[in-house]
């Protein structure tokens, strides 16, 4: 096991999805299904109320994780991964979800030697969903 305060002060990378990146290849089609049939005519808005309220949570998620990862907070990068790691699953971000998934394990174990690069390709993968999911909501 590497120091946490030596390997986790590295800043989360900007990272951009590629020009034009299709939604459907981010986010999961069949949980986007099951969140539609939930509300078929759209009457209620439902998909969108729930996109809308999934970015916040994942603006929010992400910032508390930067500001865990800089002081070395395992028990808040744990929340953070595990709370991500439910609504992202919920929205289709499969990808994401499993990320999610396999930081909060190394973590919970105690095996900290690869989590930076795991937090840096979550946190990319993180602006390729945020990206499909303002896509969807500007197409609706």
């Amino acid at each position: 096991m590497t120091d946490p305060n030596a390997t986790l002060t590295t800043s989360l990378p900007a990272a951009m999805p590629p020009a034009g990146a299709p939604s459907a290849t981010v986010l999961d089609a069949k949980a986007l299904d099951a969140l539609t049939q939930l509300d078929p005519t759209g009457a209620s808005r439902l998909m969108q109320r729930v996109l809308t309220t999934y970015r916040s949570s994942l603006e929010r998620l992400l910032s508390q994780m930067a500001h865990a990862r800089q002081q070395s907070d395992m028990a808040a990068l744990r929340l953070v991964t595990h709370t991500l790691k439910s609504s992202s699953a919920s929205v289709g971000a499969l990808a994401l979800s499993a990320l999610c998934g396999e930081a909060e394990k190394s973590i919970r174990e105690g095996q900290l030697d690869e989590l930076p690069s795991m937090l840096d390709h979550l946190a990319a993968e993180a602006a390729r969903v945020d990206a499909a999911v303002l896509q969807l909501l500007s197409d609706k």
